[in-house]
């Protein structure tokens, strides 16, 4: 007789619990504040299994920050893709700016936070670097092809514009600052664009 009772949903990897485990715990609670056994006990593994998949806590942090990096990205791209404009498509990057600082728990830019958490010569800065230098280039394409005179510039401020958003709502908890940036945001590619000012 065939069982028509559903299987229990398999359970997810050790590297899987023990990276949401550490996406849980480094966020809320700061990386520093949170030891390895902590995460241990939050992901349900033996310490065997986290040093089987991660060397140290170090790796285990850098695992974590590529994983918000990807869900970012993945994030902003969405967000861009919905649009043809040139224009709309760089300054929908704010609009993604919007959507994740007004989710629950928001407490900041993971990667400001981990950077400021991390000793010098760090190799967590690597993976920072990477996410910033991934956002200064999106910029600089979305405002090459938005007619920007100097892309370079332009991203440059665009940066600018967004680090203040994420602080503003990170600090002030200023719910309508990424709102404010996509506007200053589409006063500055006015100003830069070739074509001149629309008529």
């Amino acid at each position: 007789m065939t069982s028509t009772a559903a299987s229990p949903a398999p359970r997810a990897s050790a590297r899987v619990r023990l990276l949401a485990a550490a996406d849980e715990l480094f966020y809320r609670e700061g990386i520093n504040n949170v030891g390895i056994d902590r995460v241990i006990e939050q992901a349900g593994v033996a310490k065997a299994s986290l040093y089987a998949h991660f060397r140290s806590k170090e790796e285990l942090v850098r695992a974590y920050l590529q994983d918000r990096h990807e869900v970012r990205k993945a994030t902003v791209l969405d967000h861009i893709a919905r649009h043809r404009s040139p224009r709309e498509r760089l300054l929908a990057v704010f609009d993604s700016v919007t959507e994740t600082r007004a989710r629950p728990g928001y407490r900041g830019c993971a990667f400001v936070r981990a950077n400021a958490e991390m000793p010098e010569g760090s190799s967590v800065k690597a993976v920072c670097d990477t996410a910033r230098g991934w956002q200064r280039e999106l910029f600089r394409t979305l405002a090459a092809e938005a007619g920007a005179r100097d892309p370079g510039l332009l991203a440059q401020q665009l940066m600018l514009l967004y680090d203040g958003a994420v602080i503003a709502k990170q600090m002030d908890g200023a719910v309508d600052a990424a709102l404010a940036a996509r506007t200053m945001a589409a006063d500055l590619l006015e100003a830069s664009s070739a074509r001149g000012p629309r008529k």
